[in-house]
């Protein structure tokens, strides 16, 4: 039986053997920890059915974890100096590809119909790198993709501005992007000690269950997001005047967004960080005419 991948010496063996130095601009921590990689596993519920899509699979070790309990892994990797590593790390799984592409320009869709034909349960379980989450998460969601959810381990703030509820500080327009389309919960806090090499932030683990349709329905989604972000532009200042100063020619408008604002049943005074995305989604309506 090989040796699990994820142990400090069995990490510290590999980057020896291959002379691996880490590159600061990719953002590179390999955990060291089997357990968590586990239970990181475990949050994404697969069966032997179940496909998983990972990112940054690093020298393999979630990989390793999510080839034992599903039926095919398929991971994105940017960074080609790993690919004699995972070839040997990985060789004793024949239900592993690895993409040498960065996720942000793949062709997720078309990699699905290549490496996922016939598997119906799909997530998405990464490490990711953490200077491009964001863009990352809202890439897979914006684009539609046929997954159940995305279970990653990314920076502790950011964890909690994307389960934030309205009214707490942390809540905000990034929470609203990605709430419309998942349910998202943060399942676990990892400390530092775990990766190598350290990081200087704590870590998490959020969950996000995809909703069978957006949590609120609205006229245009691309407007939606626009007032989302320009009633969170500047926190300390009221709603009100947010739109005016964000949204275009808003100044001239400001008698049209008061009457939204008395459509949708918002106080002009309120602050972004109080309104839910049912609010935000019957305030975009109502503004619609005015701005389109």
């Amino acid at each position: 039986m090989h040796k699990d991948i994820a142990t400090p010496l069995r990490t510290k063996e590999i980057l020896k053997k291959y002379g691996f130095s880490f590159k600061k601009s990719l953002g590179q921590n390999f955990l060291i920890d089997t357990n968590i990689l586990k239970r990181i596993v475990e949050h994404a519920d697969l069966t032997e059915e179940s496909g998983a899509i990972e990112i940054g699979p690093g020298i393999g070790a979630l990989t390793e974890q999510l080839a034992k309990v599903s039926k095919k892994v398929a991971a994105f990797e940017i960074d080609q100096r790993l690919m004699p590593i995972l070839a040997d790390t990985l060789s004793p799984y024949d239900n592993v590809a690895i993409i040498y592409e960065d996720i942000l320009k793949a062709n997720v869709e078309q990699a699905i119909e290549e490496h996922f034909n016939g598997i119906d349960d799909l997530m998405v379980v990464a490490n990711l790198p953490y200077y491009v989450t964001t863009p990352i998460i809202l890439k897979l969601l914006n684009e539609n993709l046929r997954i159940r959810g995305i279970v990653c381990m990314l920076q502790k703030e950011v964890a909690a501005r994307i389960s934030a509820r309205p009214g707490t500080k942390e809540y905000g327009s990034l929470s609203i992007a990605i709430q419309y389309y998942t349910e998202a919960e943060m399942v676990m806090i990892v400390p530092k000690t775990v990766f190598m090499p350290q990081p200087n932030v704590d870590s998490a683990v959020i969950r996000l269950t995809k909703r069978a349709k957006p949590a609120v329905e609205v006229k245009d989604e691309e407007f939606f997001f626009t007032v989302t972000r320009s009633c969170f532009a500047q926190r300390r200042k009221t709603i009100l005047n947010n739109l005016t100063s964000q949204l275009p020619e808003g100044k001239a408008k400001k008698e049209q967004i008061l009457q939204a604002l008395e459509q949708a049943g918002v106080d002009p005074s309120r602050r972004g960080e109080t309104l839910t995305i049912a609010e935000f989604g019957l305030l975009s309506d109502a503004l619609l005419p005015t701005f389109k």
